[in-house]
């Protein structure tokens, strides 16, 4: 993704490496699309689209936190308790569990969004902020 965006690639696979800014512009854009796609569709509307809207924002959502786990050295697998946490809270944290699943979206958060990734090359590929020749 150097230069350019393939935005399959960015949002439906989960290999590679993903940077922190496309990593968060990403983010916020998916976050952007379920807050209006809730706000707009209604009750009954919901029930049915859901079915599919939903699916695909977890599929979309393993994937790039797959890829910036990735770029921190971690295993893709974390996404999975991410996304669990991140149901369980939505739309807002009750009781002691959720406080638990908000703690680990926190980490989450410091984690993904503040911490830079790797430097160099880890066993998941090349820094993505700096192609293989670049100066350093």
């Amino acid at each position: 993704m150097y230069g350019r965006i393939d935005w399959a690639e960015l949002f439906l696979a989960s290999g590679g490496r993903l940077a922190r800014t496309p990593f968060l512009v990403a983010a916020a854009a998916m976050l952007v699309l379920i807050l209006m796609y809730e706000a707009v569709v209604h009750t009954t509307l919901h029930w049915l689209t859901g079915w599919f809207v939903y699916p695909a924002a977890v599929y979309v959502g393993a994937c790039l936190l797959s890829k910036r786990l990735h770029d921190r050295g971690r295993s893709g697998w974390w996404a999975a308790p991410i996304i669990i946490a991140l149901i369980a809270v939505w739309p807002r944290p009750e009781g002691f569990f959720d406080f638990l699943f908000s703690v680990l979206l926190l980490w989450t958060v410091v984690e993904l969004g503040v911490m830079a990734g790797e430097r160099g090359a880890n066993r998941f590929g090349p820094n993505p902020a700096r192609p293989a020749g670049a100066a350093a």
